[in-house]
């Protein structure tokens, strides 16, 4: 999914996986799109530690920059998206964009464990939703 958004997001975006994620990549960044699984109704360890590693070094520095979410779900999603939301809060973000939440749908043992594919419909929406996001920031309208 972050990978569909980056492709239409423009030259200015830059793809990163949350475990490579410093302050310095939040401080010098126009906007952000956080892209994460939902694991166990929270968002996944990795994107939790990132947020948990940046949050006190931009804290006051990234106040009222745009964000937009797209969390994959094996139900609803509503607990990594409340959780990100509580964050961007603290931060003093702007949501630009209503949450992008796909649903897997994986409920039994053998779905959670198998391997997941997201579909044409929805990379479309995650292709839309960054090339949203860079426009937005192009013409400063964020």
């Amino acid at each position: 999914m972050a990978k569909a958004a980056f492709e239409d997001a423009g030259d200015g975006a830059i793809l990163m996986r949350a475990e490579d994620v410093e302050p310095d990549a939040l401080l010098s960044g126009g906007g952000y799109l956080f892209v994460c699984p939902e694991n166990l109704a929270t968002m996944s360890g990795m994107m939790k530690e990132m947020f948990d590693r940046c949050y006190c070094p931009v804290l006051g520095r990234i106040e009222g920059r745009p964000y937009a979410t797209a969390i994959a779900a094996g139900s609803d999603g509503e607990g990594a998206q409340r959780q990100i939301d509580r964050i961007a809060k603290g931060w003093r973000l702007k949501r630009v964009a209503e949450p992008l939440i796909v649903n897997m749908s994986a409920q039994t043992a053998e779905e959670i464990l198998a391997e997941k594919f997201v579909g044409e419909q929805e990379l479309s929406k995650c292709r839309e939703l960054g090339a949203a996001m860079s426009e937005g920031l192009r013409q400063g309208i964020f």
